[in-house]
């Protein structure tokens, strides 16, 4: 039988007050504060939102793989509810990491979409967990639903690295990966901010999807009631 006390139901909740509020601050100091970059001028005021949204696209995905191999070592139906929340939350942040790399490479590279290793990666990447997500829809046993979707995530995990480290491995339009290190120290700070602003918003996101998918595993895992017993 499956049982959760959600110990901490205010945590969740913390965090997506900081995380808010850590995103509204390093977002008015990227538009308003930060000198535009000396190249790209005002467009590169999207890296605020687009570098972070990515860190922690690929962290959600990367923490969805974890859930599914201690899932399947330890057979805890919490980590299932876990891997379901990571994989949405990954979904959506890699959904929105498309849409502002789009934003971003119309003006840089003339077009919305180009067939770039990191563009295309990250796009397999974001289908495959959808496929993941729709899997787990059509399978009603929860146990098939959970051994398949997690085998399904570690394959599909295999193409988090490939994404990373697509524009070394391949001749790539993008760029290489930005860090706090990499990036000058006027343009620091919102990028810091906004990468802790989205890593709270996402830690609470799977917090409280996992509440939902817990609550439902809850149900489907209470054995029916034998022939004759009332409900």
């Amino acid at each position: 039988m499956y049982d959760d006390n959600h110990r901490f139901p205010r945590l969740p909740w913390i965090l997506l007050g900081l995380g808010i509020i850590f995103l509204a601050i390093g977002s008015y100091i990227g538009l308003f504060v930060a000198p535009p970059e000396a190249l790209m001028g005002q467009v590169q005021r999207i890296m605020y939102v687009h570098v972070p949204t990515a860190w922690n696209a690929l962290l959600a995905l990367t923490f969805a793989f974890v859930c599914a191999v201690i899932f399947l070592f330890k057979s805890d139906w919490k980590w299932d509810a876990r891997m379901e929340a990571a994989i949405e939350v990954g979904v959506v942040l890699g959904f929105l990491l498309c849409c502002q790399g789009s934003i971003w490479a119309k003006p840089t590279w003339g077009v919305w979409w180009d067939w770039d290793p990191r563009l295309t990666t990250t796009a397999v990447l974001v289908f495959a967990f959808l496929g993941i997500l729709a899997l787990r829809k059509f399978v009603e046993d929860p146990g098939r639903r959970a051994i398949w979707s997690a085998v399904a995530t570690i394959i599909a995990s295999v193409d988090v690295p490939i994404v990373y480290y697509s524009v070394r491995w391949w001749n790539s339009l993008h760029q290489l990966q930005s860090s706090p290190s990499t990036v000058s120290r006027q343009f620091w700070l919102p990028l810091r901010m906004n990468a802790f602003g989205i890593l709270f918003l996402m830690t609470a996101f799977i917090m409280l999807r996992a509440r939902v998918a817990s609550m439902r595993l809850a149900q489907e895992l209470v054995p029916p009631p034998a022939v004759g017993e009332r409900v």
